[in-house]
């Protein structure tokens, strides 16, 4: 009787494969005093094993593929980078120097503190950068007992059979060395650990690998040489399937086959629905580098280019003309497509290293202890705090406007007198670029994020003052419902199709039509297949997304009439109860289904 195991979806698709089940990467931390004299030699082994697992990553870096996913070679920089770190590769000689402790201690004691910054911060995508640290000084702990940091051999499987791995957690050069090792045969993976914003979740993405990470238990659920399914679309393994769920399956996955093979053919296709009606498809990007994905993709443009990479996990903030070569970078890559760059989202619950508020004059630690970040100081209310952090930002945004179209977004707005004040800065910034002879567009637009029911419900006072509008529904969300999305035992209250949350976004987009403002959505809500006839109902024009569910969308808006989606959203906002909505949503789904048939 086969077994099913509940995790979460990385990735898209079907795999089918035996399974090879991956050793534990935890270590047995050795942890004794030392005496003065054997100091030398502790940091000497520190040294030695951060050189091999350096030498590691570059031997990597090196071997990869000319037509690799860019993320591939990305990620290995980013945790060279992670290992280059003085908060991790020097803090732990000054440990062993001051404490008189072992190495290994050493560098434990340095994990957990790195690791507190990143899960003190209320982001999704930068708490999961904790994984990324772990991994890296997991590398480091095995070269010091003596190991290498590599992954061990794998069995390769039957002719004709695919291989699924199942590990507590598989770092992404690990994966690498595993698909390189594998070949074809590497059908997907399952991890206990991890989570969809995840470098190894997002590099299963880009490699076109199903994943299931998050999945408690697999490791003792699933033995060697099972036979094993993957559905990422549905977070779910199946271990040891019967004849019907097989030969269903397989049927699935030959059919994803042929629809993914499709999808690639609507790439050049311009977004319309069925009456003619066009549609924005836009990206969302966290690093200059994800400008050639949402390019291949063929987004209309970057909706969201979040700019937080830039400050986080570093000693020294980026000053204006690092900051401007990453933004002018996009903007060119895009070749006069729009680029949506959003100001610093950072706050108490994201805080910068000390070091790095130092290097702009700021005191030591958070400016406050707050007893809920999230409605504390931060994104708007941040910036406005620190005037020089703003300013160099939004004229290193503005420098990059002379090189392609580029916007700025303003996150977190709730009072009018915050919309005043960042027009007020814009301007100040683009009179100190007229000072210094730089070149800039004086024409490039403000806009606000609506991310919190104070704004959706203040719009007349928005629209008079900003040129266009973007919908961050993750965080309208959880405002509008008082519901914080990573804290378990409330999670499941955390509902998107809430009729507050649907109502709030369907106003802002009334509001910004009668106005002529442009309105998008740039939150999870935008790539979900199952709200694109909905969103376009409530007459929604710009959509931005995750670079690989933008074709998955443009199907949706081309199978889609506006007629159909006004009928659709006029009986959804007259809804009271999330159950009935789901229903109407799934109803309309089918009818689109036979439609496109």
């Amino acid at each position: 009787m086969s077994r099913q195991i509940q995790g979460i979806g990385a990735s898209r698709g079907i795999a089918i494969g035996r399974a090879h089940r991956l050793a534990p990467s935890e270590l047995e931390i050795r942890q004794y005093p030392i005496d003065r004299k054997d100091v030398l030699h502790e940091v000497a082994r520190l040294n030695n094993a951060f050189s091999l697992v350096r030498a590691e990553l570059d031997a990597l870096r090196n071997e990869v593929a000319p037509e690799a996913p860019q993320e591939v070679g990305a990620f290995l920089d980013l945790h060279r980078l992670i290992l280059d770190d003085a908060l991790l590769s020097d803090a732990p000689r000054d440990l062993v120097r001051t404490r008189l402790i072992n190495a290994e201690w050493a560098l434990s004691i340095q994990i957990e503190e790195v690791c507190k910054q990143f899960e003190a911060i209320d982001d999704e995508y930068f708490a999961s950068r904790t994984q990324d640290v772990r991994q890296v000084a997991d590398r480091v702990l095995k070269a010091l007992a003596g190991g290498r940091a590599a992954t061990a051999s794998v069995t390769r499987p039957a002719d004709g059979e695919k291989l699924i791995l199942v590990a507590q957690d598989l770092a992404p050069a690990d994966m690498l060395l595993l698909r390189e090792r594998t070949g074809a045969q590497l059908a997907g993976f399952v991890t206990e650990l991890g989570g969809p914003t995840s470098h190894t979740a997002i590099l299963a993405r880009s490699l076109a690998l199903p994943a299931v990470l998050g999945a408690t238990g697999a490791r003792e659920a699933v033995q060697e040489g099972d036979l094993v399914i993957i559905d990422a679309d549905r977070g779910l393994i199946v271990v040891g399937p019967d004849a019907a769920e097989l030969a269903e399956y397989r049927q699935r996955a030959k059919a994803e086959v042929d629809a993914r093979a499709e999808l690639r053919k609507l790439k050049g296709k311009i977004a319309r629905t069925r009456d003619g009606i066009a549609i924005e498809l836009l990206a969302n990007i966290e690093a200059p580098a994800d400008a050639r994905e949402a390019l291949e993709a063929g987004a209309d443009g970057i909706g969201l280019f979040r700019t937080e990479y830039l400050f986080m996990n570093r000693d020294r903030l980026p000053d204006e003309d690092e900051q401007y070569e990453a933004y002018a970078k996009v903007a060119r890559s895009m070749k006069g497509k729009p680029v949506v760059i959003r100001t610093l989202d950072v706050g108490a619950d994201k805080v910068l290293n000390d070091a790095a508020r130092q290097s702009l004059g700021l005191a030591r630690g958070a400016p406050t202890a707050e007893s809920n970040p999230a409605l504390g100081l931060r994104a708007i209310r941040y910036c406005l705090a620190y005037p020089e952090l703003f300013l160099t930002q939004l004229r290193a945004i503005l420098r990059a406007s002379s090189v392609g179209s580029v916007r700025i977004l303003v996150p977190m707005l709730a009072h009018v007198h915050e919309i005043d004040q960042a027009l007020a800065f814009v301007a100040r910034a683009r009179e100190q670029l007229r000072e210094r002879k730089h070149k800039f567009d004086a024409r490039a637009p403000v806009g606000g994020m609506i991310e919190v029911p104070a704004a959706a419900l203040s719009l007349p006072a928005f629209l008079q003052r900003l040129k266009f509008l973007s919908i961050g529904t993750n965080d309208l969300i959880q405002y509008t419902l008082a519901i914080d999305r990573a804290d378990a035992a409330v999670a499941h209250l955390y509902d998107h199709l809430h009729p507050a949350v649907l109502q709030l976004i369907s106003r802002t987009i009334r509001a910004g039509e009668k106005a002529r403002t442009p309105v998008s959505v740039c939150g999870a809500m935008a790539g979900e297949l199952e709200l694109t006839e909905l969103l376009l109902g409530m007459g929604l024009r710009q959509f931005s997304m995750h670079p690989s569910q933008i074709l998955g969308v443009k199907q949706r808006v081309l199978e889609t009439s506006r007629r159909s989606a006004m009928q659709l959203a006029a009986r959804v906002l007259k809804q009271s109860d999330p159950l009935q909505i789901r229903k109407a949503l799934e109803r309309a789904a089918r009818a689109s289904a036979r439609r496109a048939a």
